[in-house]
């Protein structure tokens, strides 16, 4: 998509809610794909899993998002809910690591109204670490974090606007998301395959690239929000 002429330059608790729409939206458009990926190294269930997990969070946000006016008006609150609704609703391992997410992201934007690049790179990095201590895994292992883990370094080297850092980061993903094919899995079900789980995208880090180019598309559009897609 191109640039909107006036990209957010802060992330508040509505432009959150259009981020994790149309993170949803990407994901039902790709679970397939994402279960496909799982099938060749894991449980063939990433995508639809995923797919329940944020349909939920759809409809919490449905219910009870800003733009329902609802009570889940600040960053903290509504990333919080998010969290919880993931860890309870997404099977396999997926729950639990985006579900930590969400809960440190929100911990660390607390009291936060609104976020620009630098507040939103520490969420999204205290989340990360969540990601890590849950998983009991680091970068270089053929996970999620192999996505996420470049797509921070990006986005805090990044200058300039938020448009400039998150878009960074999303690129970063998806070539973090490409990296794993050559990586040899030594976490999760994938570990078991040893060497022939080379050659192989890990669809964690399929499903992390996709949440980074909706948050990429949620700054670029705008106030307006528009069409993402």
């Amino acid at each position: 998509m191109s640039m909107n002429a006036n990209p957010l330059s802060t992330l508040d608790a509505a432009a959150l809610e259009r981020w994790l729409r149309r993170s949803a939206q990407l994901i039902t458009e790709h679970a397939a794909e994402l279960t496909a990926l799982d099938g060749e190294i894991g449980d063939a269930d990433h995508g639809q899993n995923m797919k329940r997990g944020l349909q939920a969070v759809v409809e919490l946000l449905d219910a009870d998002g800003p733009a329902a006016g609802g009570s889940l008006s600040t960053p903290e609150a509504l990333l919080k809910k998010v969290g919880m609704t993931l860890v309870s609703t997404v099977g396999g391992a997926s729950g639990p690591l985006y579900g930590t997410f969400f809960l440190r992201a929100a911990g660390a934007l607390k009291d936060a109204d609104t976020a620009d690049a630098a507040p939103l790179a520490a969420a999204l990095r205290a989340g990360m670490e969540g990601i890590a201590q849950r998983g009991k895994s680091s970068p270089g292992e053929k996970t999620m974090l192999d996505a996420w883990a470049p797509a921070l370094e990006a986005m805090e080297q990044a200058e300039n606007s938020l448009a400039a850092a998150v878009r960074a980061g999303a690129d970063a993903a998806a070539a973090g998301r490409d990296a794993t094919a050559d990586m040899v899995a030594t976490k999760g079900r994938a570990s078991y395959l040893g060497e022939r789980s080379r050659g192989h995208i890990d669809p964690g880090a399929a499903s992390t690239a996709l949440l980074w180019q909706a948050l990429a598309e949620t700054v670029e559009a705008g106030a307006t929000g528009g069409d993402a897609a």
